[in-house]
C-alpha cells in the first residue's frame, strides 16, 4: 500500500509583528517544512529497536522569522519546534489556536513567571531545558520531565537511549536536548538501538538561510541519525520530555 508522504508539506506563518526589529537580513518565511525527518532510512539494519515521534510538526531554525539569533537562539528554535507538535496533537489545544511563541513572547513569559530579570526581554541570552520545561508549561499547560544525564558512554548509551526509547512509546512528542560541554540545543525525533549501538534522530535548529526542502536538509545533515557515541562524553546532557500521554483522551 502507498504510503502518504507529508514531508515536503509547510505551513504557513502568521509572525504578526513579533519579528525581529533590528536589522534582521532575512525576511521572514511564510511557511516552514514540516515532517523534515520523514523519508530517512533508519540507521541500523537486523534486529532493532526504533522508536519515533508521532503526529506533525514544523522546522524551526536560526533566522526563520526574519530575526538572526545565530550563537544565542537554538535553544528557542527548538521550543518552538516542540510548540509547533503540541499544537497539532496535543488534544486539550483542540479547537484553539496557539501559534508556537515567538522569540520575544518566550522572553517575556519568563519575565513574567520570575524565572528571569526584566533586562532579559529583548537580550540575546540562551536559554536551557529548564526554561523549555516552563515555556511549555506556560504557554500550553504541559508538564515536562527533565532528565539528567552524567557524562560518559555509559550513561548516554544506557539511561538517556532508554529514557528515549519509553518517553516515543508513551508520548510520541519531540524531546529537546542541551548540555553543558555540548552546548548546542537539539531536538529529537526518535532513537534507534541495536547491537552496533544506538543513533538519535536529530533536527538541528542552527541552520540559517533560505528554506530548504525536507532532501536538502536531510543531505546536508540538519536533520539525520546520530551515533549518540559521536556525542560528547565529557559533557553531561538534560533531556525535556513534553508528558503528553495523560490528557491525550480528554475532549
Amino acid at each position: 500500500m502507498e504510503q502518504k508522504v507529508v514531508a515536503s508539506e509547510s505551513d504557513e506563518i502568521d509572525w504578526g509583528g513579533s519579528g525581529a526589529e533590528e536589522g534582521g537580513v532575512m525576511k521572514k518565511s511564510k511557511t516552514l517544512s514540516m515532517n523534515v525527518h520523514s523519508g530517512l532510512p533508519d540507521p541500523l539494519t537486523g534486529p532493532v529497536k526504533c522508536s519515533l515521534i508521532k503526529g506533525d510538526y514544523l522546522y524551526f531554525h536560526y533566522g526563520c522569522d526574519g530575526q538572526d539569533d545565530r550563537g544565542w537562539g537554538c535553544g528557542y528554535r527548538t521550543i518552538q519546534t516542540v510548540a509547533s507538535w503540541l499544537c497539532r496533537n496535543w488534544f486539550p489545544l483542540q479547537g484553539k489556536h496557539r501559534p508556537p511563541p515567538s522569540l520575544p513572547e518566550i522572553q517575556q513569559a519568563l519575565v513574567t513567571m520570575g524565572d528571569k530579570p526584566a533586562s532579559f526581554s529583548c537580550s540575546r541570552e540562551w536559554i536551557g531545558t529548564f526554561e523549555a520545561s516552563l515555556v511549555l508549561d506556560y504557554f500550553y499547560d504541559v508538564p515536562c520531565k527533565l532528565v539528567h544525564v552524567r557524562g560518559g558512554g555509559a550513561e548516554l548509551e544506557h539511561v538517556a537511549v532508554e529514557e528515549l526509547h519509553q518517553h516515543f512509546e508513551k508520548h510520541g512528542s519531540p524531546v529537546m536536548m542541551g548540555g553543558d560541554r555540548d552546548n548546542s540545543s537539539k531536538g529529537i525525533l526518535g532513537v534507534c538501538s541495536g547491537d552496533r549501538g544506538s543513533y538519535l534522530l536529530v533536527v538541528d535548529p542552527h541552520y540559517y538561510g533560505c528554506q530548504l526542502e525536507q532532501q536538502e536538509l536531510q543531505k546536508r545533515g540538519w536533520v539525520a541519525w546520530k551515533r549518540v557515541s559521536s556525542l560528547d562524553q565529557s559533557s553531561f546532557y538534560n533531556l525535556c520530555m513534553p508528558q503528553t500521554a495523560k490528557k491525550r483522551n480528554m475532549n
